[in-house]
């Protein structure tokens, strides 16, 4: 795990946005913990079922919590933009806190999700700076691979060059759409 420099706010929602394997999720895990914290990941097929045909679950399942929780980790919100309505009404409500990942504020916009106008504060975590590295930094190897945390963790050339292909890849079907 590298030491990431960002500062994400403890007494405020937020949103954490950031490209596909920076960190995003893993950053979240290890700052908000149990028992004060309640995680939905989307990328999980049941919640994702559960929660697509019904959002409304989610506020049944926070009015269940007990009062320790204080944090809502909602990971992925891009796949069911419908949550946030249910995150401001409970930031309103409920005084609870959200914490709500993706990889593109663009794509919410976009679809005319709800932004939770000042209710959330935006921040951006960006591949792994220099900084970050220390003295595992190299300028070649960045210029290379880039900085992506998932890549360093790949240990030969061959599966880097296959992982950012997939990246590449699934950008292009998207984009000509054909997925």
């Amino acid at each position: 795990m590298f030491n990431r420099l960002i500062r994400l706010p403890r007494s405020s929602s937020f949103f954490l946005f950031g490209p596909r394997g920076s960190g995003k999720t893993h950053l979240l895990k290890d700052r908000f913990r149990a028992p004060s914290v309640f995680y939905v990941d989307l990328l999980d097929p049941e919640t994702f079922q559960t929660l697509s045909l019904r959002p409304k679950a989610l506020i049944e399942q926070l009015a269940a919590l007990t009062p320790e929780v204080e944090w809502v980790v909602i990971d992925e919100i891009q796949k069911i933009p419908s949550l946030l309505d249910i995150a401001h009404q409970q930031i309103e409500s409920g005084g609870l806190r959200f914490a709500l990942t993706g990889s593109s504020a663009r794509k919410l916009r976009h679809g005319s999700a709800n932004l939770l106008a000042g209710r959330a504060f935006v921040h951006y975590l960006f591949p792994l700076t220099s900084r970050e590295l220390g003295e595992t930094f190299s300028l070649a190897q960045a210029l290379r691979w880039g900085t992506l945390p998932c890549v360093f963790a790949l240990e030969s050339e061959e599966e880097k060059r296959d992982f950012l292909g997939s990246s590449r890849n699934s950008v292009n079907f998207y984009k000509h759409g054909t997925g």
